[in-house]
């Protein structure tokens, strides 16, 4: 498990009109301990497209977090983007050269172990477990908290958990991801996004309950 405390990924809905979710996201950031947010965006043009990334970067980098495009590496740096998430091997692969170095390459619909190896092998940033398909399936939650303690425990590329609700978070803490995402529905749940991300904000700080996390704490601290 890693030594440093997990930290929020948020995703954001897919997105064309950039201006009324700007507010929306303005006050959600500052609700808990958020290390990127993956921007998702309606297709259009180019010019479109960079206009809406550059308007939630202007929000989002403010505070230090970091801006990721979901695809469109070819648009990253007249964005303003820190990087990129990218879907399969071959994506990644492709995008390699037009990030590296100066811009993250993370790595996503990893349906196979072998798939995530390679992924760090190529030089990916980070490796993401559980995000839904084109179509909203994932694998079973058993398989995923297993396939993350699987990465920790062999792997020091840091990898990510896809939570698709709250009562998701701390059992990927407990598994040993390094960040927590938070899916689109983070911004539709009930008691509202700001409330929901302090929540789940709340329980990555919450003391482990695993004796294996706890044991392993108590090295670091030794």
């Amino acid at each position: 498990m890693s030594a440093q405390r997990p930290r929020l990924y948020l995703f954001t809905p897919p997105l064309g009109d950039v201006a009324s979710f700007a507010r929306e996201i303005d006050a959600a950031l500052e609700a808990g301990d958020i290390a990127a947010v993956l921007l998702r965006l309606e297709q259009s043009d180019e010019r479109t497209l960079i206009n809406r990334a550059k308007t939630i970067a202007a929000i989002v980098q403010r505070r230090d977090i970091a801006l990721l495009l979901d695809g469109h590496p070819e648009l990253v740096a007249r964005a303003g983007a820190d990087g990129v998430h990218l879907a399969g091997i071959a994506a990644l692969n492709a995008a390699l050269s037009v990030l590296k170095p100066a811009r993250i390459a993370g790595a996503g619909g990893l349906r196979s172990r072998h798939d995530a190896m390679l992924a760090g092998e190529a030089g990916a940033d980070y490796v993401m477990f559980g995000e839904p398909d084109r179509r909203g399936g994932r694998p079973p939650f058993d398989a995923l908290l297993e396939r993350i303690r699987w990465w920790a425990e062999l792997f020091e590329s840091p990898c990510i958990g896809y939570a698709s609700g709250l009562d998701e978070v701390a059992p990927l803490k407990e598994a040993g991801a390094d960040f927590v995402a938070l899916g689109d529905w983070i911004w539709t749940h009930a008691i509202g996004p700001a409330a929901a991300i302090a929540t789940a904000a709340a329980r990555l700080l919450a003391p482990s309950s695993s004796p294996i996390a706890r044991g392993a704490a108590e090295e670091d601290l030794s």
